[in-house]
This record gives structure tokens, sequence and C-alpha cells, in this order.
């Protein structure tokens, strides 16, 4: 692939010269379009006696090598690629030194959340933190969300989602006015 670099001094162009441009090679856990891969669907998996869950196995790839789980929003936890992870607690971060509610969100955000990384058979640990903040016991449902996987307790998910999808198809054209199906 070819490029123009142009090379400017402190009054304008001076030249400009072609430059062959090396591709980068996608990270761990993106496409090949460079976006992160599409968590997606609703699964069903257990949380055993010692506090693992096995990840579905269509998400296991997504994740890469880890994974961080935070605490999430309507008291459900986040299962975020690394990468995703650190894309969202920068943003948070840019604006949280002059904006009290940021600093306060990033507090509990980052302090909630916790390195995975599965092992042989797939499963990470919920840490007991987490576990609390989501009453989750062993019947639990993970969903995809896009860039995210969420863990709920299954009882509430049901609630949530029969609350919830009432409202689905009034709201879509607030939410997503400019998206066509």
């Amino acid at each position: 692939m070819k490029l123009s670099n142009v090379v400017v001094r402190e009054v304008g162009v001076v030249a400009e010269e072609s430059v062959e441009a090396t591709p980068i090679a996608p990270m761990a856990g993106e496409t090949a379009a460079g976006l992160p891969p599409l968590l997606l669907g609703t699964y069903t998996p257990k949380i055993d006696a010692k506090g693992r869950m096995a990840l579905p196995a269509k998400m296991r790839s997504q994740f890469g090598n880890g994974l961080v789980m935070a605490r999430g929003q309507e008291h459900c936890v986040y299962l975020l690629p690394g990468m995703e992870f650190r894309r969202i607690a920068m943003q948070i971060q840019r604006t949280s030194m002059v904006n009290k509610a940021a600093r306060e969100y990033l507090r509990v955000f980052l302090s909630g959340a916790s390195d995975q990384t599965p092992d042989r058979q797939g499963r990470v640990l919920v840490p007991q933190i987490l576990r609390d903040y989501a009453d989750l016991g062993d019947d639990i449902v993970v969903i995809g969300v896009g860039t995210r996987a969420e863990i709920w307790n299954r009882r509430a998910w049901e609630e949530y989602l029969a609350n919830t999808e009432q409202n689905y198809a009034d709201i879509a054209d607030d939410v997503l006015p400019e998206v066509e199906f």
C-alpha cells in the first residue's frame, strides 16, 4: 500500500514523498479489519463451588489470552477483552480529574476489576466481590453485548428482559435513528 507523506515546515508544504506502508497485523482478539470481535448470544453456564465459570465455547477465542471482569450496569458483571477494557478505562480517566462523577465511577469500576486467564477447560474464576455485587449463585446467564459479555443472575436477567422487551420496538427509533434494518 502506498501512502503520501507530506513534509511540512513552518510556512507550508515543502515536499511530498511516497512511502511504503506496512499493514498492521490484528492484535489478539481483533478481526482482520482491526475491529474487536462481536460477542453474541445467550448462554447458561453454571458457577461451580469454587466460583469458576466455563466461558461459552463460542466466546473463548474472542477473549484472546485473557479478559477483565468488572462491575457492570444494572448489577451484572462485565466480561471485556483486555484491549476493550483498557480503551474504556482510558476514556473514563481522560475526564476523571475534572469531573467528580467520572472520578467516582472510575474508582468503583477499577476497584472491582479483575484480570482473568481461562484455564485449560476454558474456566475463569468469578471473584467473590463481583459475585456479591451481581448476586450470582450457580444459576447464571452470560449474554453477548457486542464488544463485551455480561454475567447476570438468571432470575434478574429474566426480569430485566421481560421489562425491557415491552419497550424494545418503541425505543428503537430513539436509540437507533439512523440504523437501517
